[in-house]
């Protein structure tokens, strides 16, 4: 009995760690990177749907699936009157913590070593991709939550063939789908778990017969859950937007290979940089091994490695966070491989050098993306979009504060360069309930300012966001404001705030 209270003890004092742990690396200065482009559309839907159950599928308009929006309505709801952006960004958060705790039971459910499951615990909170991603509102960080479970639940029944776990991984797989297209490749991908089948006795037919029924009950329910969308009317915009983004069969046929190799050579330079070269090593070494747990490493090397090549087959666009959810099973591999190869070295001085050396380059990185995320050294991919090109949204915060000191005594006209997007997206977030406040995006911008603009701007106080071009049209005559850097650097491009007339008073 004081055995197994101790074992309790120790349990939950880990868990509080990892949990604080967490909880620094992911609360912190968590809307110190300036909204971005997808997060604005999010965040917006998000807000429309809480308030009108008829949008609730509203995601389904531009093709995405609904179901981290879903979640982010109710986070909405709960915290409803907080900063809509940390509310949107909380929601990646939860969706971590999630990825977390299932990280911790895959782990020790394959190699039965607590150790192994808390390093793989600690790993995944100080590991560059999962801190950069789960500090943004995006699809992403829940689209790794549903894979991790997904992987977790088909462990469970390929080894236990419980009913019970069926309905729990056909559970899974269907809000898999219902978030994400990339969803339906834990079910496709489903039989590479019979690496882990006992084939072992007279009655393994029995078992895989069984095996196969109880997956197919899986499948059947998942089919069912995702069926929910087919509610909607913009159904079919799934498939459109998926077509998008991925070669159908036929033109994949017509141009075979023709990304492959330049994909896979982009996608394995975002692993260098998000996964950082020690732990990418200790991914490769237990590849070349003999050591222990062979079917389980195998396992967890075919669940990154064949949606890894099919992504690089297939797609026609990519970024670095569509290979997020495929990075989870190496950080159990990297931890495995990290126990393994600690119990090997003697001296505790050398112990304490390479777990040093396998850990503190993803806490030096980990630590610009927390306190410091505009100078934090992530690959120039995603540096583009988060930092320094258009989608970046530097400047929005100082434009909304000065707009809502404008409206608090006054009508206010705003007029954004776009009509999805960030602009007016990220305006609308904070200012669309504002009874002082009218916003109208305008794309593409005419050469001449539309009358429109003008009428206004005799009435009433009249400003215009430029933010994907960096010049006005030639006919256009504003007054500007405010000009802000989307990163530290003075050659990359910048939000541009105007009024229309008089210039006020200096932004503040």
């Amino acid at each position: 009995m004081r055995v197994i209270t101790k074992q309790w003890l120790w349990f939950v004092l880990g868990a509080a760690v990892v949990l604080v742990l967490y909880a620094m690396t992911r609360l912190v200065h968590l809307t110190a990177l300036p909204i971005f482009t997808d997060e604005a559309i999010y965040i917006r839907w998000s807000q429309i749907g809480m308030r009108d159950a008829n949008w609730r599928f509203i995601s389904l308009t531009d093709g995405k699936q609904p179901m981290f929006t879903w979640i982010m309505m109710l986070l909405l709801k709960v915290f409803e009157g907080n900063d809509p952006l940390f509310v949107g960004r909380l929601t990646s958060v939860v969706a971590g913590m999630a990825t977390l705790v299932g990280l911790w039971l895959v782990s020790h459910e394959l190699f039965r070593d607590k150790r192994i499951a808390w390093l793989t615990s600690v790993m995944y909170i100080i590991v560059p991709f999962s801190a950069w991603y789960d500090r943004i509102a995006l699809y992403d960080s829940l689209v790794s939550t549903f894979s991790v479970w997904s992987l977790y639940a088909s462990v469970l029944l390929v080894r236990y063939l419980r009913f019970d776990t069926a309905l729990m991984l056909g559970m899974v797989l269907g809000a898999g789908m219902l978030n994400k297209s990339s969803g339906f490749l834990t079910l496709y991908f489903l039989p590479v778990t019979l690496v882990l089948f006992d084939w072992q006795g007279r009655d393994r037919w029995i078992r895989f017969v069984r095996w196969i029924g109880l997956a197919v009950v899986a499948a059947v329910l998942s089919q069912v859950f995702y069926s929910v969308l087919r509610l909607s009317p913009f159904f079919h915009m799934v498939g459109q937007k998926d077509n998008v983004f991925v070669f159908t069969m036929t033109e994949w046929f017509n141009q075979p290979f023709r990304f492959f190799a330049g994909n896979l050579r982009g996608m394995f330079d975002w692993l260098r940089h998000y996964l950082t070269i020690p732990l990418f090593l200790m991914v490769i070494v237990p590849w070349f091994t003999r050591w222990p747990r062979v079917r389980e490493r195998m396992l967890l090397y075919l669940w990154w490695l064949l949606p890894f090549a099919a992504l690089a087959n297939f797609a026609k666009i990519l970024y670095p966070r569509f290979i997020l959810f495929m990075t989870m099973p190496l950080l159990i591999i990297a931890a495995y491989a990290t126990v393994y190869t600690w119990e090997r070295i003697r001296r505790p001085f050398l112990r304490l050098v390479f777990v040093a050396a396998v850990l503190v380059p993803s806490i030096y990185i980990t630590s610009f993306i927390v306190f410091a995320p505009k100078d934090a050294p992530i690959p120039l991919a995603d540096r583009g979009q988060f930092i320094e090109d258009w989608p970046a949204g530097g400047g929005v915060k100082e434009v909304v504060t000065y707009l809502t000191a404008e409206a608090a005594h006054q009508k206010v006209n705003v007029y954004t360069e776009g009509t999805f997007g960030l602009m007016p997206y990220a305006i609308e977030l904070y200012l669309v309930d504002n009874p002082n406040v009218k916003i109208t995006g305008i794309w593409p911008l005419p050469d001449s300012m539309p009358q429109e603009i003008s009428r206004d701007a005799s009435v009433s106080a009249t400003y215009f966001v430029l933010n994907e071009s960096q010049t006005l049209p030639s006919k256009w005559s504003l007054t500007l404001i405010g000009e802000y850097e989307k990163a530290n650097r003075e050659d990359h491009k910048k939000l541009r705030f105007y009024r229309v007339g008089v210039l006020p008073a200096a932004l503040p």
